[in-house]
């Protein structure tokens, strides 16, 4: 049951009352909240916590988003916000997990990953992830994982371009690092 309805449409018609339509943003957009919260937290039920988390803000918030940034931007940015404050809470390590092998990395930066082709490898690759600092962590999975761009990773944490290269660089090469040293 989706909606062929705009972001806007339908937070439009959810202000006017029409709860059926956060109902269909909340269809369009929970599966990848999930998957970045998980890419993030590493564990399922963490995952599913947040979710709820965000559709709950998103619920209570939608009235004061403005649209100076897509819905999409403004979404991951209280996904990430979430995931960040989750991570700092628990103090967990194991950040990055995978279910599929398939859905790896589509990016065209220098993809250290992109060879990766059996589990063991990507357990490897796994278990080595969670050893990069938190922040560069998540510029890291929003840049592979979520294929986002620079620009929009800007707008979700907040940080300058530069800043988030910079940080980008730094997880790259630690991870180059440590995959170096595993082998």
């Amino acid at each position: 049951m989706t909606s062929s309805k705009s972001d806007s449409e339908l937070v439009n018609d959810f202000l006017n009352g029409d709860e059926k339509a956060f109902n269909m943003l909340a269809l369009r957009y929970q599966e990848k909240i999930y998957w970045h919260a998980r890419r993030m937290t590493g564990n399922h039920l963490d995952a599913d916590d947040i979710v709820q988390q965000v559709l709950l803000v998103i619920y209570n918030k939608l009235k004061s988003f403005n649209f100076q940034s897509s819905l999409y931007t403004w979404i991951f940015k209280i996904t990430s916000t979430r995931s960040l404050n989750f991570i700092k809470s628990k103090k967990i390590k194991n950040i990055i997990s995978f279910e599929q092998t398939g859905e790896l990395i589509n990016s065209s930066d220098n993809d250290i990953i992109a060879g990766i082709d059996s589990r063991d490898k990507i357990e490897r690759v796994q278990s080595l992830l969670k050893n990069i600092p938190t922040r560069q962590r998540q510029v890291f999975v929003l840049r592979n994982f979520d294929e986002m761009s620079y620009e929009e990773i800007s707008k979700i944490t907040g940080k300058s371009i530069g800043a988030l290269k910079s940080s980008y660089f730094h997880a790259f090469n630690k991870l180059k690092e440590l995959m170096k040293n595993y082998e």
